[in-house]
């Protein structure tokens, strides 16, 4: 490969420490296709995104990048490009199809093959249990509405451990439960596509409950590096007068503390519980649970994107809020660029948030999960993806991170969003995040300039002198 760095000056001052991860990162119903093979069940994203009008012109995941039959062909390209590691989820409902009981080994046989892989590859799997595919048939008993479902989390935390532990070291139990919880029970955003204010806040609780309960079964089957991945966007209020001030407060409850504050401290927010109280969805909180909620982790993920800023003022009614009792909150356009998600670009605010991170959650090592962008790409005359954008996106915000750490942040990894364009949730496939490209009418993978830049970087961290 050859180096198309658009910002020659500030990749090559970027330097990490020996041992620092380098990744990119996917997600199973985004990547896989195949979901009709060896047994999967449904689950509630094949259920919303067959639903009309809930993705763009309609776009499921039923095909998606075919990584089930391609995952060879993925995983060389993993290798080519120069990564320690790759961070990929486990789909529940190819392992137990009715979210419960009869366990498919067809389904453990494909992670079991991809894990062979990448390891045959020198590329260490991190291992996701859930990221969003809850299996229709436990949605159907209520979902993460229901208490019952942390209980059968944690017993399939059992059985993709007992297959795989072997092999996978890193293990994440949940990612971004706030979307989970918020934008599938709150806005509707996302599968299962409820507005609800209880639901959302019961969703809330027992994904953190499972995410204690996983955690337990699989420290007692042995595992030694365990985490759980959040996603944190920073709430500036648009003015400094009160009314701004506290709805940035309670915006940045839900969004950030809710998840993070009691997996640190084993209790949430008192500002928090009060909000939800108030909107008549309070936290149902057991005896016991916010302890197993702060069960011991090795390492906490953090997915960061852009940071919002809010006021007070009056919703559209197409836009609903994601925030329990946040209907007279607005998010304000990003000033300045903007990716083709509408996200704006703020590598400072990422620098400020591993710097509050590092106050938080003191002695907690950090892992850079997803950081990424989604800009209009297309593949060139010279059938080469020039996407300078993204690499200087990339770059500025793997400046951000060194800087965070230079201030103290314990950062062990990084890992890019993402290793291939793929099915953006409920954006469908018009939304491209991807080092690599994908022509999904052909398949055809085509490594973008900002991979080739981001294997540049790796190459140079592999071969810099320790010490």
């Amino acid at each position: 490969m050859t180096s198309t760095d658009t910002r020659p000056e500030l990749a090559a001052g970027l330097v990490f420490p020996p041992g620092f991860t380098f990744g990119a990162a996917t997600a199973a119903y985004q990547i896989e296709g195949a979901v009709d093979a060896d047994g999967r069940g449904p689950s509630i994203w094949d259920t919303y995104s067959h639903t009309p009008g809930r993705t763009f012109q309609g776009h499921t995941g039923d095909v998606a990048a075919e990584h089930y039959t391609r995952y060879r062909d993925d995983v060389a390209l993993m290798a080519e490009l120069g990564l320690s590691a790759y961070r990929f989820s486990v789909a529940w409902s190819r392992v137990l199809p009715e979210g419960a009981g009869r366990v498919e080994r067809r389904g453990l046989d494909f992670y079991s093959r991809l894990v062979d892989e990448l390891l045959a590859a020198g590329v260490d799997p991190w291992l996701t249990l859930y990221h969003w595919d809850l299996p229709q048939a436990l949605q159907d008993r209520g979902g993460w509405a229901a208490r019952d479902t942390a209980a059968r989390f944690a017993d399939y935390a059992g059985i993709v451990h007992d297959a795989l532990g072997d092999r996978v070291r890193h293990w994440s139990t949940l990612n971004e439960p706030m979307c989970s919880a918020l934008l599938g029970h709150m806005s509707g955003q996302h599968a299962p596509g409820l507005r609800d204010a209880v639901a959302a806040s019961r969703a809330t609780h027992h994904l953190l409950l499972g995410h204690g309960l996983a955690t337990r079964v699989l420290r007692d089957r042995g595992a030694a590096s365990l985490g759980i991945t959040l996603n944190f966007t920073p709430m500036t209020p648009a003015t400094d007068r009160p009314a701004d001030v506290d709805a940035a407060r309670r915006l940045d409850g839900q969004q950030n503390r809710m998840f993070l504050v009691p997996v640190v401290t084993g209790a949430y927010p008192e500002d928090v519980v009060a909000d939800l109280a108030a909107a008549g969805a309070p936290l149902p909180v057991q005896d016991g649970d916010l302890a197993t909620i702060a069960a011991p982790l090795d390492w906490l993920g953090v997915n960061y994107y852009f940071e919002s800023t809010v006021q007070v003022g009056v919703r559209s009614p197409e836009k609903p809020t994601s925030f329990i009792g946040g209907e007279d909150v607005v998010e304000l356009d990003p000033e300045g660029p903007t990716t083709t998600m509408g996200w704006g670009v703020s590598p400072e605010a990422f620098t400020r948030l591993l710097r509050w991170l590092r106050d938080q959650a003191p002695g907690l090592p950090l892992v850079i999960t997803e950081n990424g962008s989604a800009w209009p790409d297309e593949v060139a005359e010279d059938g080469e993806v020039h996407d300078p954008e993204r690499t200087d996106y990339l770059f500025r915000h793997l400046a951000a991170v060194r800087e965070a750490m230079d201030d103290g942040a314990d950062v062990r990894g990084y890992f890019a969003w993402s290793l291939l364009d793929n099915y953006e949730w409920a954006r469908g496939y018009a939304q491209r995040f991807g080092l690599v490209h994908v022509d999904y009418g052909s398949q055809r993978r085509t490594v973008k300039d900002s991979g080739r830049a981001y294997a540049d970087l790796l190459r140079r961290h592999r071969q810099a002198p320790e010490g």
